[in-house]
């Protein structure tokens, strides 16, 4: 009995130590992947910060660009995700180690984590040296293009004070708006859709800001869809060339649009140009080029700008932990702009992990099952959880900040109200979501209201959703 007992413990200790023994090359090569990947990072985001710097009026270039940024973005993502689970694997063999009932589940579990990380580093790598491999004469033909003047920044200290991403659809806008017109009596008319808060009123901002743009355009013209119906046309700029911006929120008949655009190519300069800015796809068959969309930005690209908003001047190379509760606050924030601007300016705030963390855990929840109503339905929608408020709170749908009915009420910013800080009013009052801090310096506004139980406001139902008799 002793002999078989003594044979099984042997047994037991050299599958143990044969299992260390591999775990310990496979956490080499995965470093060594690791390595290279971000060595790697290191040069296609060179090249891409050397491209965002110049004017490329080449589409071929400009789509090029979109390649390396988007396989750039995934590289990143795929870097923090296996600096994130290989922490999570120390954590869990520390526990193991402490631990006087280590399992053999716990030890193939954490094998096949280690695999996971393993394969989606080599697939990236792949994607990535590919990519470098084709990157030379791109490189060549970008010292061919001229460089444009640009204010020096560090991504670091002022990310929340400039334009992130979408360089593509700005050089193809401007390049769009300084070329002549076929006709030059009939004005181009460029669509620029998109779903709502994507950042296409930021990015005309950028575009009109443009130091090309104002030098070729003599007057720059705002319209949105109120004044565009009661402005009598002829009164446009008559000398020069001039650019109207058009924001829709909604559908307008051809005969209005017709009315507007024959008055202004009979009273706009040669070489005029008009924007439409909607939401509203429909409207794209006014246009007389091919309309520039804007999608939200990717998964990874998203996690970027989150971790670089979050962790501001601070270095994340230096705080893994934080790094990896970032990417995780990332993935519930659904992508909107607003949130992560506000979730980022918290946490920027207070870089411990265990309030990062208290974040994460408190609002996951919330912010996936109710933010996102805020961005895309117009109902209330129930915040007592963020507020800690025992009476039922509510979020009502977003006004304009140009409404006066609204100046009154007290206001509640809603980074205070994340971060447990705000003393709330005992009736409703306005929650300034977010201050944009770049053009055109938007605010987003809510009203706040306290209901009785028995007048509770309800979500509307989709016809989809309906039970059918």
């Amino acid at each position: 009995m002793e002999l078989v007992v003594s044979s099984i413990a042997g047994d037991l200790v050299n599958r143990f130590i044969s299992f260390i023994i591999k775990k310990y090359s496979s956490q080499v090569h995965v470093d060594e992947k690791m390595q290279r990947l971000q060595q790697l990072l290191h040069r296609v985001h060179m090249v891409v910060e050397e491209a965002e710097g110049r004017h490329l009026t080449n589409s071929k270039m400009l789509l090029e660009l979109k390649k390396l940024g988007d396989a750039m973005y995934r590289g990143y993502h795929v870097l923090d995700t296996a600096k994130s689970r290989t922490l999570r694997i120390s954590r869990v063999e520390e526990e193991e180690v402490s631990s006087s009932g280590s399992s053999i589940y716990s030890f193939r579990s954490t094998r096949r984590t280690a695999s996971g990380v393993y394969h989606e580093l080599q697939r990236a790598l792949d994607n990535l040296e590919t990519m470098v491999s084709n990157m030379a004469e791109f490189v060549l033909l970008l010292g061919g293009c001229e460089r444009m003047f640009r204010s020096p920044y560090d991504a670091y200290l002022y990310a929340d004070n400039f334009m992130f991403g979408r360089h593509v659809e700005k050089q193809q806008i401007i390049n769009i708006l300084l070329q002549d017109n076929p006709t030059p009596s009939a004005p181009i008319v460029l669509p620029i859709t998109g779903a709502g808060r994507v950042g296409k009123k930021t990015l005309v901002a950028h575009v009109c800001n443009n130091q090309k743009v104002m030098s070729h355009f003599s007057s720059i013209l705002h319209l949105n869809g109120e004044s565009f119906c009661r402005t009598e046309h002829e009164a446009f700029i008559q000398e020069g060339r001039t650019l109207v911006v058009v924001e829709f929120t909604s559908d307008v008949d051809n005969k209005t649009w017709q009315k507007f655009y024959s008055s202004t190519a009979a009273h706009m300069g040669r070489g005029s140009k008009i924007i439409i800015i909607t939401k509203v796809q429909k409207l794209t068959r006014f246009g007389t080029v091919r309309p520039v969309c804007l999608s939200s930005f990717s998964p990874e690209e998203y996690s970027y700008l989150f971790k670089v908003l979050a962790f501001g001047s601070t270095n994340p190379e230096e705080h893994p932990q934080l790094a990896s509760i970032a990417k995780d606050i990332a993935a519930v924030l659904g992508g909107s702009m607003i949130t992560a601007n506000v979730y980022a300016d918290v946490l920027r705030k207070n870089q411990s992990a265990k309030f990062w963390l208290s974040i994460w855990k408190k609002y996951s929840n919330v912010v996936r099952s109710n933010l996102w109503h805020l961005m895309d339905k117009d109902h209330p929608i129930d915040i007592s959880n963020i507020a800690s408020s025992s009476t039922p709170l509510r979020l009502m749908p977003p006004h304009s900040e140009n409404d006066h009915s609204k100046r009154n009420l007290p206001k509640v910013m809603f980074e205070d109200l994340i971060a447990g800080s705000a003393i709330l009013p005992k009736e409703e009052f306005e929650l300034v979501a977010w201050e944009s801090r770049i053009p055109p310096y938007r605010k987003f506004l809510n009203v706040a209201k306290f209901f009785d139980e028995m007048n509770l406001p309800q979500p509307a139902v989709s016809p989809s959703k309906r039970r059918r008799r």
